[in-house]
C-alpha cells in the first residue's frame, strides 16, 4: 500500500453522521445555531476585552486568546460539516484534508499550551498577590501567548508530517472532519513506530498540559483556604472557577479522544464527542466568562445596554 500522498491524492470521503439519516436535519438547525451563537459569543469577549480599560489586565489579554482561538477552532470544522450535513458533497481533497488536520490540530495544541498559562496567570493572582503586577508584565504576558501559539503550530506541524508518512488502507474517513485518530484507525498494520511517536506527542501536548494545571489548582486551593475571611475565599474561587470548568470541559473531551488506545477508540461515539469539543464547548467558554464574572457583566452593561463609550 502506498503511502497517503500516492495513494490518495484525489481525496477522501468523509462519513459524517450519513449513518444516522434521520439526524441530519436536526443537527443542521442545530449547529447553524450554535456556530452563530459561538461567533456572537466569542467576537463579543474580544471586543469587550479591547475596548475596556478596566478589562486590561493579563487574565483578560489571555481571555481574549482563547476567545479568538474557540473562533478559528470551530471554524475550521463546522462549514464543512454543515455541506457534509446538506448531503451535497462528501468529500475532501486530499490537501483540504491535510490543511484542516494542520489547522485544527494547530488550534486544539495552542488551547492545550494557553489554558495553562491562564492557569499560572490565576496562580500568581492568588498565590502571589502582592507581587502579581510585577509578575505578570507586558512583556511576560505577550511572550506566554506567543508561545502557546508557536508551540501548538509547532506540534501540528510534527503530527501532520507523520500522517502524510503513514501507509493508509482505504479512502472513507469515518468522522465528519479529518481527525488524528481516524487517520490512524484507517492505517495499515505496518505502521512501525509512527504511532507511538503520535501518541508521545500527544502525551506531551495534552497529558503534560492537566498535569501543570492541576498542581497550580492545588497550590492555590492550599492558598485560598488560608484566607480568613469568607468573602476573600469567595472572591478567590470565584476568579478561578471559571477557568477551572473550561479545563475540564476542554481536557476531558481532549483525553477520551487523544489519549486512549487507538483499538478502543469508537469512530461512533466519537463523532459525538468531536461535536461536544467543536460545537457545544466554543459556545460555553463565553457564557461561562460571562455570567460567572461582574467585570464582564459590568463591561456589557455600560456598552450594550446604557450605549456609553468606554
Amino acid at each position: 500500500m502506498g503511502s497517503l500522498n500516492t495513494t490518495f491524492r484525489d481525496g477522501f470521503i468523509l462519513v459524517g453522521f450519513s449513518d444516522w439519516p434521520q439526524l441530519e436535519l436536526f443537527l443542521f438547525v442545530f449547529i447553524s445555531i450554535f456556530y452563530s451563537l459561538t461567533l456572537l459569543g466569542n467576537t463579543s469577549i474580544i471586543a469587550l476585552c479591547g475596548l475596556d480599560p478596566q478589562l486590561h489586565t493579563p487574565m483578560y489579554f489571555f481571555l481574549s486568546h482563547l476567545s479568538f482561538l474557540d473562533l478559528c477552532f470551530t471554524t475550521s470544522t463546522v462549514p464543512q460539516l454543515l455541506i457534509n450535513l446538506q448531503g451535497q458533497d462528501r468529500t475532501i481533497t486530499y490537501g483540504g484534508c491535510l490543511a484542516q488536520l494542520y489547522i485544527y490540530l494547530s488550534l486544539g495544541s495552542t488551547e492545550c499550551v494557553l489554558l495553562v498559562v491562564m492557569a499560572f496567570d490565576r496562580y500568581a493572582a492568588v498565590c502571589r498577590p502582592l507581587h502579581y503586577t510585577t509578575i505578570m508584565h507586558s512583556q511576560l504576558c505577550h511572550a506566554l501567548a506567543m508561545s502557546s501559539w508557536v508551540g501548538g503550530f509547532i506540534n501540528s506541524l510534527i503530527q501532520t508530517g507523520l500522517v502524510m508518512t503513514m501507509p493508509l488502507c482505504g479512502y472513507h474517513l469515518n468522522h465528519f472532519f479529518c481527525e488524528m485518530p481516524v487517520f490512524l484507525k484507517l492505517a495499515c498494520e505496518n505502521t512501525g513506530g509512527t504511532e507511538a511517536k503520535m501518541f508521545v506527542a500527544r502525551v506531551i501536548i495534552v497529558a503534560l498540559p492537566a498535569v501543570l494545571i492541576l498542581i497550580s489548582y492545588a497550590h492555590i486551593a492550599q492558598a485560598v483556604l488560608k484566607v480568613k475571611s469568607t468573602s476573600g475565599r469567595r472572591k478567590a474561587f470565584g476568579t478561578c472557577g471559571s477557568h477551572l470548568l473550561v479545563v475540564f470541559l476542554f481536557y476531558g473531551s481532549a483525553i477520551y479522544t487523544y489519549l486512549q488506545p487507538i483499538n478502543s477508540y469508537s469512530e461512533k461515539e466519537g463523532k459525538f464527542v468531536a461535536l461536544f469539543y467543536t460545537i457545544i464547548t466554543p459556545i460555553l467558554n463565553p457564557l461561562i466568562y460571562t455570567l460567572r464574572n461582574k467585570d464582564m457583566k459590568g463591561a456589557f452593561w455600560k456598552v450594550v445596554i446604557r450605549g456609553r463609550p468606554l
